[in-house]
């Protein structure tokens, strides 16, 4: 077969990059935009690729789109603080969680199940770990009581997990669909 250099081009990369760029200025997004799906984004490059390099493109360009947003659009940068470097752990949680959940990548009922239950995990930890050094080192909440802490823990983590958890979802069904279409195309073959 005669396969030109430009088909072997992974489309993975270049889909997470896409889906970044087009979701990240708006966290839980809002009636012109869709939330952000950054973490589902790592957790998927994860599972997909397993070179760091990856890894560190989408720091960049996570942290380029934030720049850019903030600069050029407008947007708030309430977020900005000394605990933003806390999110190359956040990231890196969910892109390690998904190099684990290769583990699943057959994608039958159970795999999909233990899949779905690994990302709950590591979007939790993330949670933990980006949501607790903001309140922690930004500075912007003064002597926030645990009480408190737990108050706006229980109306952000929602959110937070349920964007995060549809978007791998979809990007798992997008996957399992791309698997069966490319069998059914080798079977006829």
């Amino acid at each position: 077969m005669n396969i030109k250099p430009w088909q072997n081009i992974q489309l993975l990369p270049i889909a997470l990059m896409a889906v970044m760029a087009l979701t990240r200025l708006d966290h839980f997004g809002s009636a012109i935009s869709l939330p952000d799906a950054s973490l589902a984004v790592f957790f998927l490059a994860g599972m997909g690729l397993s070179g760091l390099w990856l890894f560190a493109l989408l720091l960049l360009e996570a942290g380029i789109i934030d720049f850019v947003a903030i600069s050029q659009f407008s947007v708030s940068d309430f977020c900005i603080s000394p605990a933003y470097g806390f999110l190359i752990p956040t990231y890196a949680v969910m892109w390690f969680a998904g190099r684990y959940a290769k583990a699943f990548a057959a994608l039958h009922i159970i795999d999909a199940v233990k899949t779905v239950g690994l990302a709950v995990i590591a979007t939790t930890g993330a949670f933990v770990i980006s949501n607790g050094s903001f309140y922690l080192m930004s500075g912007r909440f003064g002597e926030l009581s645990l009480t408190q802490y737990f108050n706006q823990l229980a109306q952000y983590l929602p959110p937070y997990l349920s964007s995060a958890l549809i978007y791998i979802v979809i990007g798992l069904v997008i996957v399992k669909l791309w698997q069966v279409t490319r069998e059914l195309a080798v079977a006829e073959s």
